[in-house]
């Protein structure tokens, strides 16, 4: 009589575990460590402007509706999550999810010179690339209308944020956009990796957290639309707002990695969590999810 068929090891199906994530995620900040600085510089540029296509589709559903209820916000964050998927679906580079280096750094996967200059090209591109986005819609002539003045109102906001506010607004929204990106890369297909990432990022626009990239759109085509803003509080939210995003997303990263990384070592974890991961495994994985 022959034997039934074994059954398939968890990674050979579904989602990955916590556990399972933890052995993508150092795979995934290699690839990213071998980008040479043109390609790296390009990634970013897209990354850049895929978030600023996002807050101008957030903007245009805004538009003709109060910005102060709960559930319009919520469907304008959704919206906003169109950014975070394109970011992801075409390999580019984001800054603000590129945070989860540190959790591979302080492993000693990649070296911290790596991680840094990873995070300062891509941050660099990613703003040039939001502002050719706010320079582009500013020619199209929407900014004289009903989505000028939604730009307006998020602009003013935003610029007059108090210093404390803006900061603490700003870690908790890139802890929700690295948890995101987490998520992600639990994934393996890309409806998974669309409902990963959709409610952390809806939340956070929904919340009114703060996030750099986005913000390297919204106050510069405030500006643009008529916002009374001064170059001193724009300059002062964006510091204050990058350093918040960063200590946020550092934070998840080092929390979910090191929380997740000792239980894939024993065999009591793999039978909760599942098996881990082959190496191709890992290696498709990281390739099917960046951000």
């Amino acid at each position: 009589m022959s034997k039934p068929n074994p059954a398939p090891a968890q990674s050979d199906y579904g989602d990955c575990t916590p556990a399972q994530t933890a052995q993508v995620l150092p795979a995934w900040c290699r690839a990213k460590a071998g980008h040479d600085t043109a390609r790296l510089v390009t990634l970013g540029l897209m990354a850049g402007a895929f978030i600023a296509l996002g807050a101008v589709l957030f903007t245009t559903v805004m538009v003709g509706v109060p910005a102060s209820l709960g559930p319009f916000r919520l469907i304008g964050g959704i919206a906003f999550a169109m950014g975070l998927l394109m970011v992801c679906m075409t390999g580019a580079e984001l800054s603000t999810g590129n945070c989860m280096l540190a959790a591979a750094a302080s492993h000693g996967e990649m070296s911290p010179r790596a991680m840094w200059r990873i995070l300062a090209l891509s941050f660099a591109a990613n703003a040039a690339g939001a502002l050719v986005v706010a320079l582009l819609m500013h020619g199209t002539g929407l900014f004289d209308g009903k989505h000028g003045r939604v730009l307006i109102a998020v602009a003013e906001a935003k610029s007059a944020l108090p210093p404390v506010q803006a900061f603490t607004r700003a870690v908790l929204c890139n802890a929700l956009v690295c948890i995101a990106v987490w998520m992600i890369l639990a994934g393996r297909t890309l409806p998974s990796k669309l409902a990963g990432l959709m409610l952390p990022i809806a939340a956070f626009v929904a919340c009114g957290f703060e996030h750099s990239i986005a913000n390297f759109y919204f106050l510069p085509a405030g500006a643009m639309a008529g916002a009374d803003i001064g170059l001193g509080a724009a300059v002062a939210n964006l510091t204050l707002v990058t350093a918040g995003n960063f200590v946020g997303g550092t934070v998840v990263a080092l929390a979910l990695y090191h929380a997740h990384l000792a239980r894939a070592a024993t065999p009591a974890a793999q039978a909760a969590h599942g098996p881990p991961l082959i190496d191709a495994n890992a290696t498709f994985a990281a390739r099917q999810a960046t951000g």
